[in-house]
């Protein structure tokens, strides 16, 4: 039978149609040319991936072994299966509301929010499919008994990456607001999606490190960084800088802030309006803080003792030099404490403990026995991949440790952009957290090997004796100098439960306060805002739990506690305040304004690769075309 008129593609698609798809397939052969390029892993990628198939295989053998939980959370599956089947048909064909879901996400998770999960039967559907697939998986794993603890461990995560992965949410034929998106764009999409793809794993190390703000919107020193202050000292490690007073007189005793080197140190300085920096010049500190270069194969011998002695105590000797001051408060975050730690136990055992009137540690692990997922990167055949990596390259990449971290809360720091920027094909918010996050540093070999072998594997640190540095072997149980311990209840990167097990070492006085929130919003909590809260308890028993259930909860920021703590105590004497102190104004001179040269350094500049826009990949395409 001869059909009145012919089939034509173009029927269906317009030449609007037509010329989405041209781009489209532009932008993939270009992606395809750039995948190609990076098609091999690295040594250290590649005994990850090796410790992922051993963990799953681990996790099979196990399940092997248990017949019953297999079965029995099988047959679940099956029977949940059924129900949702028979509410499908009947929404599909029967009409009219198909019931109460058979499982419904948490009401934390995001994925599931726009309406037609739950009035659409398609998606519906697959949304109930893919929540039933993920207890069950979740079932499997918590019922295994065979495995160590820290076998477990590694199995949730590789687990749970792969059912993060694999949400319908991730793809575009399962994803209602991104099927609208393409229609109503024609595919436009699709094409900048593929784009920001392309650039972004042009400017990627390993794996993929999504672009999560408008980074051409933040400047260093412009609208970030930018309370006042001067650079007057530095070395081949660090710029100490020394901020402006705000108040006529200030304590007699300088505050010197220690920030972690794994990103940089102006998350506590952000913008104006939740500046921890600023804030503190404002309760009378004379605030010093390090700033951390960002090194590179030259500086790939420096050890953890070279960060001590480069870093703290030549800080405290520069102080001295400035403010006349012998001594000092230390304030210090993440690793910065950990290394604090390190230093105020070598300066107990050299004798030179009252450099340090009173130290506070913020978000720091002290004992490393439960580091939590963070631990997975650390072990096995992932840590030798690591080893073997910086001994190659003399540094880890820091975008490497970013998309680590990116890992450990991969639903928000990974999955989401990955849907907003590629399949939606959206230009990422102006953010200025997320411009901080995704501004790395590189970790010198001499001493991130030596920080995970010897406190993620072995917690030396907890040890008496466990670490020698410059030849002194150093006790954190020795440590009279008085402190103050501030973690928070949602942290992901230094779990609180796991801070509180440093509160009982040292000898001295100890505060520990719970704050409310993650590694970052815990911390940084301006008063102004009044969230979050935060829990205190005077009391210290062996166990976070124990402490948690005795603990009152307070309303508002932490930071006026431990201004009072600081304060009430004298380590910061109200009554022994001087003359406000100026940078320049003692024996150091001004070497350049804050925030200096040293934050400004990008990773490209330093392993002198430009950053790439896509347009190489780009060209190759052409040439394919």
């Amino acid at each position: 039978m001869q059909p009145d008129s012919q089939f034509e593609l173009g029927s269906f698609i317009d030449e609007h149609w037509a010329e989405k798809l041209g781009s489209i397939s532009h932008e993939y052969q270009a992606l395809t040319q750039a995948m190609l390029a990076r098609i091999l892993p690295s040594e250290a990628s590649g005994l990850m991936l090796e410790d992922m198939k051993e963990s799953l295989n681990r996790g099979a053998q196990a399940l092997a072994g248990n017949p019953q939980l297999l079965y029995s959370a099988q047959m679940r599956l099956m029977q949940d299966q059924m129900r949702l089947w028979q509410q499908t048909v009947q929404a599909f064909y029967g009409g009219g509301d198909s019931g109460e879901a058979v499982i419904e996400p948490e009401r934390s998770d995001r994925r599931f929010r726009d309406d037609a999960w739950h009035t659409e039967p398609f998606y519906r559907y697959i949304m109930q499919q893919y929540l039933l697939s993920s207890r069950m998986m979740n079932e499997l794993v918590e019922g295994i008994d065979s495995l160590t603890e820290k076998q477990k461990l590694s199995l949730e995560f590789y687990v749970r990456q792969y059912m993060s992965a694999m949400a319908p949410t991730n793809f575009i034929a399962t994803n209602p607001e991104v099927m609208r998106l393409t229609l109503e764009t024609k595919g436009q999409n699709l094409v900048d999606g593929l784009k920001r793809l392309r650039e972004d794993l042009a400017n990627s190390a390993e794996g993929l490190n999504v672009t999560m703000t408008d980074r051409e919107a933040f400047h260093i020193g412009e609208n970030v960084a930018v309370t006042p202050g001067e650079v007057v000292y530095e070395n081949e490690l660090i710029q100490l800088i020394q901020y402006y007073p705000t108040t006529e007189k200030t304590f007699k005793t300088p505050l010197l802030v220690v920030p972690p080197w794994i990103n940089k140190y102006y998350i506590l300085d952000l913008r104006q309006d939740n500046s921890m920096v600023k804030w503190l010049t404002e309760q009378g500190h004379t605030v010093f803080l390090i700033s951390w270069r960002n090194p590179g194969v030259e500086q790939r011998d420096i050890t953890w003792a070279d960060y001590m002695q480069m870093g703290l105590i030549q800080a405290m000797d520069a102080i001295e030099e400035a403010c006349g001051e012998k001594s000092v408060n230390i304030l210090s975050y993440c690793i910065g404490g950990t290394l604090t730690a390190s230093a105020i136990a070598y300066l107990t055992s050299t004798r030179r403990a009252r450099k340090v009137r009173s130290v506070s540690y913020m978000a720091t692990l002290h004992d490393f026995r439960d580091p939590g997922d963070i631990g997975v990167f650390f072990s096995g055949k992932a840590l030798e991949g690591i080893e073997r990596q910086l001994e190659t390259d003399g540094y880890l990449d820091g975008r490497i440790m970013s998309f680590s971290f990116n890992l450990l809360k991969e639903r928000d720091l990974f999955w989401s952009f990955y849907v907003n920027n590629y399949l939606k094909g959206e230009a990422p918010a102006v953010f200025d957290l997320l411009y901080w996050n995704t501004d790395g540093i590189n970790l010198p070999a001499g001493t991130h090997g030596w920080y995970l072998r010897n406190m993620y594997v072995e917690n030396r640190l907890a040890k008496p004796g466990g670490i020698e540095l410059d030849g002194v072997k150093i006790d954190l149980r020795k440590i009279s100098t008085p402190s103050y311990f501030i973690s928070a209840k949602e942290d992901h990167i230094a779990k609180w439960n796991s801070t509180y097990y440093g509160t009982q070492l040292p000898k001295g006085p100890v505060t520990f306060v719970l704050g409310g929130s993650g590694h970052i919003a815990g911390i940084v909590n301006p008063p102004a805002k009044n969230k979050y809260g935060y829990w205190t308890n005077d009391e210290l028993p062996d166990s976070p739990d124990k402490w948690l259930e005795g603990a009152t909860f307070n309303e508002g920021s932490w930071w006026p506690h431990w201004q009072k703590w600081i304060t009430d105590n004298g380590y910061a004497d109200a009554s022994k305040q001087v003359p406000a102190r100026k940078p320049g104004e003692g024996n150091l001179d001004i070497i350049e304004p804050a925030p200096g040269r040293y934050v400004r350094q990008t990773i490209h500049e330093v392993i002198g690769q430009p950053e790439d826009d896509g347009e190489e990949a780009d060209s190759r395409a052409k040439e394919v075309d």
